[in-house]
């Protein structure tokens, strides 16, 4: 195990896409806490040299965070809270935007547009977690509505949306609070405040995943039969070209002022678990993790409970079926996973140890012991060479960023 921070402040590690593709630089953000949005740098660590750099530093009262870095080149992509914020403007889930910095060039991922007529293309409200397809060419992102939530904030649902490289868009900014973006942004989920005990429908779409690059998987939460929150996984085919991005259904891409911006025609999701009758229904939430795709695309891997009530990992196939449990742990699963680039393997944190599990046996190997303090469960991240593992453990009470060997 190699410690690689000093500083007396806390380093914050993504849950993906946290390294450069070179494998040389962790990027990360100085959130106090995960949970405290007051951070105001971007920065990357050389993970042989010690080295830190400030990629962004934002001005204007602004924060930022949740850093993930493009799969080839050097381009990041971040949150970016309001500017000047004041008593009716400050930093919130439907108030924050996604912003790329390449080469000291500073861009809006996503436009608003909170004034009637509203923009296809443009957003209204504040987008989150930007993670790239793996070829780049696209972000996903979860998002909360910023005119839904004026309106009763019981509509303003979380979903998942995908800004594609179709823009730019330029709202008319009727409201100093709307910008302009570089990319086309359109929500890929459907909710409903309501959903129908025992049917597909969900009031939550969150954790998403890309499952290659014209693939989407996200968490659902649907209600069961007697009106309980279970959550099931899902999947949408995003559009083939741009007309697609660009063609709406039967509902406006950009919303209506009690509807939320709906999905590009032919955009539909699909329930792939069907787990109401589980001992232990549906995907867990705590461990908070992501869904994530084998890097082949070939299997979703989520974190469930087995009969025993014990959180592990389970893998499907995109088109469906029956989920297979991967691993027979004696204890939870105690953090979010990702796969190793090769797909042989997922790495997690088990028994407050990093640990790797064989992708098709199940085997457990662990690769770190005697940590001063339990490593963080928010991020385990794979170096792109597959070479190292990255993770967060508190170090004389800051959060200090770690990395060993995978021996793959």
């Amino acid at each position: 195990m190699k410690k690689i921070t000093f500083a007396p402040r806390h380093h914050q590690l993504t849950n993906i896409n946290t390294w450069t593709a070179d494998s040389q630089w962790l990027v990360f953000d100085v959130r106090p806490s995960g949970a405290s949005f007051t951070g105001e740098t971007i920065e990357r660590v050389n993970v042989e040299t010690g080295e830190c750099e400030v990629i962004y530093h934002a001005g204007h009262g602004a924060h930022v965070g949740v850093v993930t870095v493009h799969p080839t080149d050097d381009k990041y992509v971040f949150i970016h809270g309001p500017e000047n914020p004041d008593a009716n403007w400050q930093y919130d889930f439907h108030h924050r935007r996604g912003v790329t910095v390449q080469n000291a060039q500073v861009e809006n991922l996503d436009a608003m547009d909170i004034t009637t007529p509203y923009t296809p293309g443009a957003l209204r409200g504040g987008s989150h977690v930007h993670v790239f397809s793996p070829n780049g060419q696209f972000v996903s992102f979860t998002y909360n509505d910023h005119v839904l939530h004026e309106r009763d904030a019981k509509l303003d649902l979380r979903n998942v949306g995908v800004a594609a490289p179709f823009g730019p868009v330029t709202p008319r900014g009727n409201h100093p609070r709307e910008y302009a973006g570089a990319f086309w942004s359109v929500l890929v989920s459907r909710t409903t405040p309501t959903p129908l005990p025992g049917s597909d429908e969900i009031n939550r779409a969150y954790e998403e995943g890309w499952m290659g690059n014209d693939r989407v998987a996200f968490i659902g939460d649907t209600l069961s039969n007697s009106g309980e929150k279970v959550p099931e996984l899902f999947i949408v085919d995003l559009p083939k070209d741009e007309q697609g991005w660009k063609r709406a259904g039967s509902e406006p891409l950009e919303g209506t002022a009690d509807k939320m911006p709906a999905p590009p025609a032919g955009v539909v999701q699909r329930r792939l678990t069907f787990t109401h009758q589980n001992r232990f229904p549906g995907l867990v939430n705590v461990p908070r993790h992501w869904v994530r795709s084998h890097p082949q695309a070939k299997e979703i891997a989520f974190l469930m409970r087995d009969d025993n009530g014990v959180v592990q990992l389970w893998l499907i196939a995109p088109e469906g079926g029956e989920p297979r449990q991967l691993t027979h742990n004696a204890s939870d699963i105690q953090s979010a996973f990702n796969w190793h680039p090769s797909g042989d393997a997922l790495g997690f944190v088990l028994e407050n140890r990093i640990a790797l599990a064989d992708s098709l046996t199940g085997k457990v190997t662990f690769l770190t012991s005697d940590h001063g303090n339990p490593p963080s469960g928010d991020a385990i991240v794979f170096s792109p060479n597959g070479q190292l593992i990255a993770w967060m453990e508190e170090t004389a009470g800051f959060r200090q960023l770690w990395v060993t060997e995978t021996g793959k």
